[in-house]
């Protein structure tokens, strides 16, 4: 199997070429093709014609690895190694012009994301992890915050027509009952990666998909950060809880979410 040193490497150079793909369609949102797949679901051209853009870089890169993306059908790999994409996380912001959209791609074996690699191009930033080996922003070391307490600090919260909406309202106020801020962006792998990048202090949502979730999570295990412990591929097959944080903190979060959502899984 290729080495995930040259799998991390190659994703970030595809990240980023398909970075610049998308934003020649941002920049041109007037003949935007977007379509409705459900309640503030989105899909754009954009999207689409993105997912296709990594597909084949990944396939000539890696053509024995399977591919999940959220756009298209699976691709079934022999190498026991597979990507997780999401071509544009925060359709909704991309397609209304608001600069807060990123793209995502995640390598799974073994049940466990091994390299998570999310790149903002707006800003020309690439946040990149490999099991075991950290977490980079641009390529310089990064970590979570570990010196803000909560009542000083911002928590992302996310929700989306796969739940009740209304289940994020004790979320929220157990936030700032506690003194925290909370924020949302609608993208919810950039909320993860400021996480890693010690820019929030952690992230909370009661249903995920894995294209959304499982680079981010990865990028804040190898950053310092403390994850609820999921199965990758069972993330891939449906999805679930995502809750995440710098130490200090993660267990009131765990307590609210618990509190709000019903227990949850242990912390990896």
């Amino acid at each position: 199997m290729t080495d995930l040193t040259t799998r991390r490497a190659r994703a970030e150079d595809i990240s980023q070429a398909a970075g610049q793909h998308a934003l020649a369609f941002f920049r041109n949102l007037s003949d935007l093709e977007v379509s409705k797949k459900g309640r503030q679901d989105w899909v754009s051209e954009a999207d689409k014609s993105v997912e296709v853009f990594i597909r084949d870089a990944l396939a000539d890169a890696f053509p024995e690895d399977g591919i999940y993306g959220e756009e298209h059908a699976p691709k079934q790999g022999t190498s026991g190694f597979d990507w997780v994409i999401d071509p544009i996380d925060g359709t909704t912001n991309f397609v209304n012009g608001i600069p807060s959209w990123t793209i995502v791609l995640a390598g799974v074996a073994q049940s466990q994301t091994q390299i998570g690699v999310i790149h903002d191009p707006l800003v020309g930033e690439t946040y990149a992890a490999t099991r075991g080996q950290g977490a980079l922003l641009n390529g310089a070391p990064m970590a979570v915050n570990t010196s803000t307490e909560l009542a000083s600090g911002t928590v992302a919260v996310g929700y989306s027509n796969r739940v009740e909406a209304r289940n994020v309202l004790p979320v929220i106020e157990a936030l700032i009952d506690r003194g925290a801020m909370f924020h949302r962006n609608a993208s919810g792998a950039l909320s993860l990666a400021y996480v890693a990048a010690g820019r929030l202090l952690g992230y909370m949502e009661e249903h995920m998909n894995a294209w959304d979730c499982l680079a981010g999570q990865l990028l804040i295990a190898e950053a310092g950060g403390v994850v609820e412990d999921q199965d990758a591929q069972e993330m891939i097959a449906q999805g679930g809880r995502v809750l995440v944080g710098a130490p200090q903190v993660f267990d009131a979060l765990k307590g609210i979410a618990d509190a709000a959502w019903g227990a949850g899984p242990s912390a990896d």
